[in-house]
């Protein structure tokens, strides 16, 4: 009788990493969403639930058939507070943070159009004379936006302040 014990092989390669991140994002959008959809039942709305996962973040979408059923949740300061609540529910079930993105009937892309106005507002500031221009306090994932949105217009940006008054500065490039 052999007292033998097969040790398993550990791997670090990107591709085994890849599989594990992709993995857990899987359970992170399928666990959100579960979270979503509980919620959107209670609340007596129809809604449904699409998951994507970019850059192993995931991406939920709730969308609905009639245009006004989800009009109050998409309201900007609520889906960051129902993103912020669904952050907490996949941590509650896997002890890890979550960096999840939910959009709500297109407030995304609404506010990604707000972000452009207030970014093309800032350059045309700053091509008139200004040394800089600073937009107001948003979240880290609205400033990686700006920032990006700046990058593109050849201006250069940076984030300044602490906790809720973090804002972004542009400048010229």
């Amino acid at each position: 009788m052999s007292d033998t014990t097969e040790t398993p092989t550990i791997t670090d390669s990107p591709a085994d990493a890849a599989v594990v991140d992709e993995s857990a994002a899987v359970d992170e959008g399928d666990i959100a969403a579960d979270y979503l959809e509980e919620l959107l039942d209670l609340a007596d709305l129809d809604g449904d639930i699409e998951i994507a996962t970019r850059a192993g973040r995931v991406y939920l979408t709730v969308e609905a058939e009639e245009q006004d059923a989800l009009r109050l949740l998409s309201k900007p300061d609520t889906v960051g507070a129902l993103q912020e609540l669904t952050r907490l529910a996949v941590h509650a079930k896997t002890g890890e943070f979550s960096r999840l993105i939910l959009d709500i009937a297109g407030s995304r892309d609404a506010r990604a159009e707000e972000l452009q106005r207030l970014v093309d507002r800032a350059v045309e500031r700053i091509e008139a004379g200004a040394a800089s221009a600073a937009l107001p306090p948003m979240s880290s994932y609205e400033r990686k936006l700006v920032h990006d949105l700046v990058s593109e217009r050849g201006f250069t940006s940076e984030s300044e302040g602490e906790g809720s008054e973090r804002h972004t500065v542009i400048r010229r490039g």
